[in-house]
């Protein structure tokens, strides 16, 4: 706000500039700028306003619109402003003759003494209640689970054939066609037409959706339609085709309209594409950059390749290099030696436990035959056995007529025992 102080002495007119409006005479007036300033600073403290009106001058420059709008029952008028960073904001297709609602803000300029309205929103009027019923419906989808990414299919990298939903001899059409074979010439479409608008545009779209979906030659299915104002995209909003889209197998690409417009169907389709030629971008790849990436990836692979190889090589060369590998004999000789000596040390602990063993068989040989009965046997004496193999010990237990077997040192004989001799006196 602009402030006045009063610089003027006693009995002196005080400056125009510190005069208030309400407070002016004619020996006092008040300033231009004062009361300008003064009607700016009442202005400011209104709150924005909806109003309704018809649009009867649209101009635009500097990208910023000067336009009029007039009662629809009498000839009352404004001038209103849309600035260019609302132009976004409101619908691209406004002009002379439309009614529509605006939310605008007083606003008085101070150099000019001019009086305008400002506008911060502007919409068409009938579209109020339906664009309401779509953003319940809208959040009803959303809780759904509908919009969730994760239900969302992945486009392929190259589909072999590209559905196409879209009006007949339309300009996204062309535009699709013309962007999908700059960028990969070889690429194949199936085109289902459809009306874009109007009341035959759900029926028609669902049914092509239902036809492409079910033909498995169809990789991806785009549905395009140029920019239009809202009332003419509500069928691309409507919950048979979003819920049709949601339920198809095949990826569904949306591409209706321009950035601004947001359908529905942006929400629940697997890729929202801003235009019919950003759609033909995205689903189709650049064949020349896919050859510039190939070339790069074989270029970083032969440039592997060759650095493991040498890398590889100079190893090799390096343990070539090794005195053991450059000269391999002195190190066989030094281990042939050791080996005969350790084959001489070996033969010769064989030798002297065999010769040690042999020895050890002998005296055990030795004891065994000093202990044997056979060794008393060739001194001479013998081994009288009564029947049965008992070896006969004491003279009584053989009585007179007892048969004996005798053993002697080679062989035996058959006896009878003829009692106990008595000793000598």
């Amino acid at each position: 706000m602009t402030v006045f102080e009063a610089t003027t002495g006693q009995g002196e007119t005080p400056p125009a500039d510190s005069v208030a409006p309400r407070d002016s005479t004619a020996d006092a007036p008040t300033s231009v700028t004062r009361l300008n300033s003064t009607i700016r600073d009442f202005i400011a403290r209104w709150n924005t306003v909806w109003v309704e009106g018809e649009i009867t001058s649209w101009n635009v420059r500097a990208g910023n619109v000067f336009a009029r709008l007039k009662d629809t029952r009498s000839d009352a008028q404004i001038s209103i402003r849309v600035w260019s960073s609302v132009r976004g904001r409101i619908p691209s297709d406004l002009g002379i003759g439309d009614h529509v609602v605006a939310a605008v803000k007083a606003d008085y300029f101070v150099k000019a003494g001019d009086f305008s309205f400002t506008v911060s929103a502007m919409k068409h009027v009938g579209l109020g209640d339906q664009l309401e019923r779509l953003e319940k419906l809208r959040v009803q989808l959303r809780q759904e689970g509908l919009f969730d990414p994760a239900r969302k299919q992945r486009l392929p990298f190259l589909p072999h054939v590209i559905g196409l939903i879209t009006g007949e001899r339309s300009d996204a059409e062309k535009d699709v066609h013309r962007n999908a074979e700059l960028r990969w010439p070889q690429v194949r479409f199936r085109t289902e037409y459809a009306a874009v608008q109007g009341d035959r545009c759900v029926p028609d779209t669902l049914a092509a959706l239902a036809r492409l979906d079910a033909d498995p030659d169809v990789d991806v299915i785009i549905i395009a339609r140029g920019g239009g104002d809202p009332q003419t995209l509500l069928g691309f909003s409507d919950e048979r085709l979003i819920r049709a889209v949601a339920a198809a197998s095949t990826p569904v690409v949306s591409a209706i309209g321009h950035e601004n417009d947001h359908p529905l169907l942006d929400d629940v389709a697997d890729l929202r594409a801003s235009t019919p030629t950003d759609a033909a971008k995205r689903v189709v790849p650049d064949v020349g950059e896919q050859r510039a990436l190939i070339a790069q990836l074989r270029s970083r692979a032969t440039t592997r390749l060759t650095q493991r190889l040498s890398h590889d090589i100079a190893q090799l060369e390096q343990l070539r290099s090794r005195p053991v590998l450059r000269s391999p004999d002195p190190i066989i000789d030094a281990r042939s030696q050791e080996l005969w000596l350790l084959l001489s040390r070996g033969r010769d602990t064989v030798t002297r436990e065999i010769d040690s063993a042999g020895r050890r068989t002998g005296e055990l040989r030795a004891s065994l035959r000093a202990l044997s009965p056979a060794a008393t046997l060739a001194r001479g004496y013998a081994i009288a056995h009564l029947d049965g193999g008992v070896i006969l010990r004491d003279a009584a237990d053989a009585p007179a007529g007892s048969a004996l077997t005798i053993t002697v040192d080679r062989g035996s004989v058959a006896a009878r025992s003829e009692g106990e001799i008595p000793e000598s006196p």
